[in-house]
């Protein structure tokens, strides 16, 4: 296995944007950084920001930093490709895209019972193990948001699979919907490195409930963003916890703790455990922002961003949510009660979250 030289990955899901792209003089700033300080995973995808993400890669990272100083993790996502005869040349132009003649790690992105059949049908797992042997990719994997029995399956299915990235935070490790702990365990069995994404669950447990978050501050050992990936990266057999960085602050703080891990302490892992108890207490939407629902809503509703809305509402009760509900996110895209229902939300929600119950709550609440 490629030496991925710290335990923290750069997720470009979530770059610095301006004027509707990424902000490319931040981001090479931050990845400068990055490698400065001795980390060297990076991690995206096609889709991410609209396909900006793969380009901001080339110009940021790959054409400036020779390669054996950077490890990249690219995906093979289901939209893409129809048939094999389309994975190919989709894969080639992704390494064009970021300006490499490798990666580093391609997985077949977001497993599950949706779309495996998909992949086994178009040979997509033959076809990257193919690749590997070409030198163009090194280290074959997926990434995975469905149950441990499904990943028992596909993990018999190729034992040939190097790596699985899962999502593993400490509000999810127990959650029946999720199984974070059972999928952390079905790649114990099997052997297989981990890579963490959602450690903090797409900010949730930065942007915590009062109280949970006084718990975590009169601790005063950390950022709240410190305790969710040091606990995510003091598991057994991980290879890289990714955080999506978006401020050269939030990189800066990664830094400051993951330089020189240390895994979290008993009182640290008490307080979480309290915080757990409070979050589940405020019966919060629990979305992580991936924004995978958006892209097929037929009627443009901005999903998360009105579960965001619904979200402070139960936690500040002032006036702020029902402005950007009525003012901002629905003037742009659609009501909840827009929702015709089609479920096409919920195929691809990597929370398993019942969206269209969800909207008609948001509905009674901002309409």
């Amino acid at each position: 296995m490629d030496k991925v030289k710290k335990k923290l990955g750069f997720g470009c899901m979530r770059l610095p944007m301006r004027d509707g792209g990424v902000d490319e003089k931040q981001f090479c700033k931050m990845a400068d950084r990055f490698l400065e300080e001795g980390f060297n995973y990076f991690d995206t995808a096609h889709g991410y920001l609209g396909g900006l993400s793969e380009k901001a890669i080339k110009k940021c990272l790959t054409s400036r930093h020779k390669r054996q100083e950077y490890l990249l993790t690219d995906k093979l996502t289901e939209p893409y490709f129809k048939s094999q005869k389309d994975i190919r040349p989709f894969f080639e132009s992704q390494l064009e895209l970021c300006g490499v003649d490798y990666f580093d790690f391609y997985l077949m992105h977001a497993q599950g019972s949706a779309n495996y059949d998909k992949f086994q049908r178009c040979e997509a797992y033959e076809t990257a193990f193919e690749l590997k042997k070409e030198g163009k990719i090194r280290h074959v994997g997926i990434s995975f948001h469905d149950t441990a029995q499904m990943l028992e399956k596909i993990l018999s299915d190729y034992p040939q699979i190097e790596v699985v990235q899962i999502q593993l935070n400490y509000l999810d490790y127990n959650d029946s919907a999720i199984q974070s702990r059972k999928v952390y365990e079905v790649c114990r069995k099997h052997n297989k490195p981990v890579i963490v994404m959602e450690p903090v669950k797409g900010g949730n447990l930065v942007n915590l409930p009062v109280d949970a978050a006084k718990v975590l501050d009169e601790l005063k050992g950390g950022s709240r963003a410190s305790y969710a990936i040091r606990y995510a990266a003091g598991f057994e057999g991980m290879l890289s916890v990714l955080s999506g960085m978006s401020t050269i602050e939030q990189l800066e703080d990664n830094i400051s703790y993951m330089k020189d891990f240390k895994p979290l302490d008993e009182r640290e892992i008490s307080a979480i455990n309290k915080v757990v108890e409070i979050i589940h207490s405020e019966k919060l939407i629990a979305c992580t922002a991936c924004r995978y629902c958006t892209d097929g809503c037929p009627k443009k509703i901005f999903i998360p961003d009105l579960f965001s809305c619904m979200n402070t509402k139960k936690l500040t009760q002032d006036w702020n949510p029902g402005f950007y509900y009525s003012e901002v996110y629905t003037k742009q895209g659609g009501k909840a009660s827009e929702c015709i229902k089609c479920g096409k939300c919920e195929k691809v929600c990597p929370q398993h979250l019942p969206i269209r119950s969800l909207l008609e709550d948001v509905a009674k609440e901002f309409e």
